[in-house]
């Protein structure tokens, strides 16, 4: 189909409502506003459409549709996304999951379950809470399990159970000219073949758009001892961690607060820690294990000059506890009106946390910028909140200053750009220099499953020229 770009957008929206339904395809300012950005501050452009299919087919349709019209697809799960990726550009169609939110199956006895890839991590765990099940993967804030697995996701259970990617069975995707392809298997293992699931996960949306997804399922534990502890200073809260993972001591969490996001966490929700380094502590496991762990813990953060602040076992208390984190960027934004965050993202081998975590303080320090720092440091994840007062140009340019130099240090410490919030648009010179070598390979990969570039062009991998 050839078509001009004066004649594209209507010809584009009635070729879609007659692939799908007219009902799925919007076309409205506030619509195509309201689908094209994720939570990060980097540029958008309303799409030319946003399709909402509520079916694999659907999807497919739409993206043969796209290929023929030669428009860029851009696929979105519940925008929670911090890196730009799923941004839309003028020229593009949105494609939004979220109408694609059914459990299809749970598996209870060989703990797996197949969800479309609009289901929201508590719509799952909803789902298995009554077989004795649930998916602890990724972050904190609810998301859908397709863009989690777009992004290869994580966050604060990642030291216990793993990543998104590490329980992650078996996709069905859309390719760029609308094929539909099954990867992987319901089996625990499989050695059939090249690990396209993997390939898939963390792709974000660069080589085929994940419609249906089948993860591994967890015992909820018996029992959960949590607790808060301020440290005398942010290297003796890293090496902490560092000494408890040495010393077999299993976390089921394990996340550091500097003074500053404890600071902020006090005026926001009115925690009431001292205004100093903390680690957020949890053991899970059956009865009597938790409780067995949290003791060896304390045994050691004593050692290490620590004081406990408070403690949970219930539930409910635990929970209460926990929100306490996932209230961290909020809570940073407020220390600054009128604020946008860019939140950083970098993991390093264990042993070289400490000496990152204490530079990373100090370079904020040195650059003038009001920067939390919070990490998922039983695996080496930190972040450092920058904040970007409005129309600050000056603390913008600083930020990136300190990001660059974030980047460098973990590449230098044999760590990576992105421990959980993938590339999009926003850290595609990091991938470049993270990973220089194997560009022409991932390139390659691009070419071969999305031949005319229509995939989420722009993210992940940088330009031939750049």
């Amino acid at each position: 189909m050839t078509t001009t770009p004066q004649t594209v957008g209507p010809q584009l929206v009635e070729a879609l409502e007659q692939a799908v339904t007219p009902a799925a395809v919007l076309a409205e300012p506030f619509a195509l506003h309201e689908f094209s950005h994720d939570r990060s501050f980097h540029h958008w452009e309303p799409p030319e459409a946003v399709v909402r299919p509520r079916s694999t087919a659907e999807v497919a349709a739409a993206v043969r549709v796209c290929a023929d019209f030669g428009v860029p697809v851009v696929p979105r799960g519940a925008g929670t996304g911090l890196e730009g990726g799923a941004n839309t550009t003028g020229e593009s169609v949105c494609i939004d999951l979220s109408r694609m939110d059914a459990v299809l199956e749970v598996a209870a006895d060989d703990m797996y379950a197949r969800v479309q890839a609009g289901v929201m991590k508590s719509a799952l765990n909803a789902a298995a809470a009554g077989h004795g099940l649930h998916f602890p993967a990724g972050p904190g804030v609810d998301a859908s399990i397709g863009g989690m697995a777009a992004t290869s996701a994580s966050g604060t259970m990642a030291v216990s159970c793993g990543t998104v990617a590490d329980n992650v069975l078996r996709l069905t995707a859309v390719l760029g000219d609308g094929s539909v392809i099954t990867t992987g298997s319901a089996a625990p293992k499989t050695s059939a073949g090249y690990d396209l699931t993997r390939l898939l996960v963390g792709s974000e949306g660069t080589l085929g758009i994940i419609t249906e997804v089948t993860v591994r399922l967890h015992p909820v534990p018996e029992e959960v001892a949590m607790g808060i502890w301020t440290m005398p200073s942010l290297q003796a809260a890293a090496e902490l961690v560092v000494t408890g993972l040495r010393a077999g001591v299993r976390f089921s969490r394990v996340e550091l607060l500097d003074a500053t996001t404890v600071e902020a966490l006090r005026g926001y929700r009115g925690f009431s820690a001292p205004p100093a380094p903390t680690l957020m502590v949890e053991f899970a496991g059956a009865a009597g294990e938790a409780a067995a762990l949290y003791r060896r813990f304390t045994a050691l953060a004593e050692k290490a000059g620590a004081a406990e602040h408070s403690a949970a076992e219930d539930p409910d208390d635990v929970g209460r506890l926990w929100q306490v984190r996932h209230d961290a960027l909020p809570a940073a934004l407020a220390l600054v009106p009128g604020a946008s965050a860019l939140p950083t993202d970098v993991c390093v081998p264990i042993s070289q946390l400490p000496a990152n975590v204490i530079q990373a303080r100090r370079d904020v320090e040195e650059l003038g910028l009001t920067a939390p720092i919070v990490g998922h440091v039983g695996d080496g994840n930190f972040h450092v909140a920058i904040l970007l007062p409005p129309g600050d140009e000056q603390a913008a340019e600083r930020a990136a200053e300190l990001n660059r130099r974030l980047v460098d240090r973990a590449l230098a410490a044999g760590g990576t750009c992105t421990g959980e919030h993938g590339i999009g648009a926003g850290k595609i010179a990091s991938l470049a220099a993270e990973h220089a070598s194997a560009l022409p390979a991932m390139r390659a990969i691009k070419a071969a499953l999305d031949p005319h570039g229509i995939m989420n062009p722009h993210k992940v991998l940088p330009s031939r020229s750049a």
